[in-house]
């Protein structure tokens, strides 16, 4: 076998990766733009807490963020326990808890990429919208979202990439089990780890930045693609 040949073991780690990448970051999404427009339009109290504790995975050593979704999502923990024992949903030890604790630590990163967006949107053509007769949710379907929907796109890629290279959460919260939460990162460790492993830390890691320039210059594709279509409009 050629070096630059993946194992079976290595293929199911790199699909493992792009599922719990793909999940966390459409799981995210719907979260994603909803506090990137409180962060950007709201004036309420608790606007400092919310800002901050939505960035604190970016601050936090990654083990801690970790270690606490263990706490809360494990089989024994508040939230854990109640979606075990009510819904049958587990993510300890799972893929599922792969994709949380990859969402959790782009979240931030995609959360920023929106908001930025939306606080550079000319808010006169909302009002403009609002004014003949539009109610704010149209206004946001209609109007504001074609308009963020660069940012969004990017705040995606963004948060997919991450997603990919989580480490520290990941395997504090749901371990280094093969085929289950063994992602890129995370076999790229273990075979740092083991007498020749070296071969396969390098394919695995040129498959790690084949797959993040792809993701890149996917987004700048789509985003100049959206780009051209608000200006024809």
């Amino acid at each position: 076998m050629s070096w630059l040949e993946l194992s079976p073991a290595e293929w199911t780690a790199v699909h493992l990766s792009l599922k719990v990448s793909f999940w966390a970051m459409l799981a995210s999404l719907p979260f994603g733009i909803i506090v990137a427009l409180l962060l950007a339009r709201g004036r309420f109290w608790g606007h400092s807490l919310l800002n901050g504790i939505v960035h604190l995975p970016l601050v936090l050593p990654p083990v801690v963020t970790g270690f606490l979704l263990l706490i809360l999502f494990g089989r024994r923990g508040p939230i854990g326990a109640f979606l075990d024992q009510y819904f049958g949903i587990v993510f300890s030890f799972r893929w599922t808890g792969a994709a949380l604790a990859c969402a959790v630590m782009a979240f931030p990163l995609m959360v920023r990429s929106i908001r930025l967006s939306i606080e550079a949107v000319d808010t006169r053509l909302e009002v403009a919208a609002g004014t003949l007769g539009a109610n704010p949710v149209w206004v946001f379907v209609t109007v504001t979202l074609p308009l963020i929907l660069p940012g969004i796109i990017a705040g995606m890629v963004i948060a997919f990439a991450k997603a990919m290279g989580e480490f520290g959460a990941t395997i504090t919260f749901v371990s280094n089990i093969p085929g289950e939460t063994q992602t890129l990162s995370a076999a790229i460790y273990t075979f740092t780890q083991v007498p020749g492993g070296d071969a396969g830390a390098m394919r695995l890691t040129i498959v790690a930045v084949v797959i993040a320039m792809a993701a890149l210059l996917l987004s700048e594709v789509l985003a100049r693609g959206v780009a051209r279509r608000i200006a024809a409009a």
